[in-house]
């Protein structure tokens, strides 16, 4: 069969593999669409890093792995013990693996695992292969309204939702968000979803802040041509400033604004995966400021089953995300490329694995 494999830095390749074999406890399913993530895009230009080469402690496996981390597909086979699903079942794959057995899994922390892995990136199964075999956990049930295409869409909206959980959000909340790529966008949506009224999205692509007011952001400001900050507080009147902040930029000037534009008191998530180490005036921002700042990362049990529940009750209409579609194989440059050198055109491109 064909799989799409990361091979090395900048080097991804359509490679022909053995078919996986559906074991006790698994499923084996028909990728139909898959999303380029864009930590995908940092293993490309920078890694390997989440990508093991060595031996990882979950698959055993190392490079080259199967991509696609984000996706949907149909059910093909079910292995012996499995209920839950039948032969024909559209699902969302669920890709984080776990040891279940480290101090985080058994406080029911399996998102921070000290051992995480994740399917499309951790060995030879990824979403970017014909056929894929996983545990039945890790296969989500999509109800029959929601199209194939929209099912790739469940993890990184998951993302989003997790983001939101991990926050003290109340109905009257104001909430800033800094950077409006894939999940800043997501993060607006499901804030939407939650009825939230006011919210701002600090964003330098105008494309992007066009998407943005396409989600339901109140307000959208470039941080180029006006004091983001000064228009946080002047929005936020007497407050001086958001209840909630969404840091998803992963830079300098991102977190900066952030931490100037919550309120006395006011909680920053921080959901980029940072490269470099960012600094904050605890005095000022934190003693001060008395503010909280928090992490979010991937998702919790339950996370995928809010946002497939959101999507099919239509508080959640993600469809305006896909942005292109194209076949496998031109991943690499219609998929990769595009996002890294026409990034501000596009939300979600996505690998239609039928063409």
């Amino acid at each position: 069969m064909r799989a799409v494999r990361f091979h090395g830095r900048e080097d991804i390749r359509l490679d022909e593999v053995e078919e996986p074999v559906c074991g006790s406890g698994q499923v084996k399913i028909k990728s139909a669409f898959v999303g380029i993530c864009g930590s995908d895009l940092h293993e490309y230009l920078t890694g390997p890093h989440s990508v093991p080469v060595h031996p990882h402690p979950l698959t055993g496996e190392k490079l080259p792995t199967a991509l696609g981390h984000e996706f949907s597909g149909t059910v093909e086979e079910i292995g012996d013990g499995v209920n839950g699903l039948k032969i024909g079942d559209k699902v969302a794959v669920k890709p984080n693996l776990s040891d279940d057995t480290c101090r985080r899994c058994l406080m029911g922390r399996n998102n921070c695992c000290d051992s995480l892995g994740f399917i499309g990136y951790s060995g030879s199964a990824g979403g970017l292969s014909d056929y894929v075999v996983v545990n039945e956990k890790h296969a989500i049930h999509l109800p029959e309204l929601i199209p194939l295409d929209i099912g790739a869409l469940v993890e990184p909206l998951s993302v989003a939702w997790h983001a939101v959980s991990r926050s003290p959000l109340q109905p009257d909340d104001t909430v800033l968000i800094v950077g409006a790529g894939p999940i800043g966008l997501a993060i607006v949506q499901v804030l939407k979803a939650r009825g939230i009224d006011t919210i701002v999205v600090v964003e330098i692509s105008a494309r992007r802040r066009e998407f943005a007011q396409t989600f339901g952001a109140s307000h959208t400001l470039n941080p180029k041509e006006v004091d983001a900050v000064a228009e946080i507080r002047a929005i936020t009147g007497e407050h001086r400033g958001t209840s909630i902040a969404f840091e998803c930029s992963g830079v300098q000037a991102g977190l900066d604004t952030v931490m100037a534009g919550l309120r006395v008191r006011g909680t920053a998530v921080v959901v980029s995966l940072w490269e470099g180490k960012p600094s904050i005036d605890a005095f000022i921002e934190i003693v001060l400021g008395e503010k909280y700042i928090t992490g979010a990362a991937i998702y919790d049990l339950g996370d995928f089953n809010a946002v497939i529940e959101a999507i099919a009750s239509g508080k959640i209409k993600p469809q305006p995300m896909i942005t292109s579609r194209i076949r496998m194989d031109e991943v690499a440059e219609k998929g990769f490329r595009a996002l890294i050198n026409e990034k501000d055109k596009h939300v979600k491109i996505l690998i239609d694995m039928s063409a």
